[in-house]
């Protein structure tokens, strides 16, 4: 257990003594017969840029997989058909659906439905 606090500290010297001091390379600036640091600049940063936007495609696209399930699978609002008894002009009688949305509780929602079918008629009518 003594020996790794010195190899602690050793370890924290040459990380921070660096870092305190400043120790900086221009990357840009070089000679043109030895383009090297300039080179390995330019490339480096566009993998990174080619690395980091993959990565971020794929965090989006599985956030968004997340989000999407999610809210198909949301309890609280879901939709309840009911079929009323209705006559045609010409006389039939034929069954009719109605979407009512409601809430987790069963209460119908006052937005309209997402199917596109008109309000249904107040119960009773």
């Amino acid at each position: 257990m003594k020996a790794i606090r010195p190899t602690f500290s050793t370890l924290a010297l040459i990380i921070g003594v660096p870092g305190i001091t400043g120790c900086r390379s221009d990357y840009y600036v070089g000679s043109p017969y030895h383009p090297g640091p300039a080179a390995g600049m330019a490339v480096g940063v566009g993998a990174g840029v080619v690395a980091g936007n993959a990565v971020g495609f794929g965090a989006g696209v599985a956030q968004g997989a997340v989000a999407g399930t999610a809210s198909a699978l949301d309890p609280s609002y879901h939709m309840v058909r009911e079929w009323r008894t209705e006559t045609t002009a010409d006389g039939r009688t034929i069954q009719v659906p109605y979407d009512i949305l409601v809430d987790q509780y069963g209460r119908p929602v006052v937005a309209q439905p997402p199917t596109g079918n008109p309000n249904p008629p107040p119960p009773g009518k």
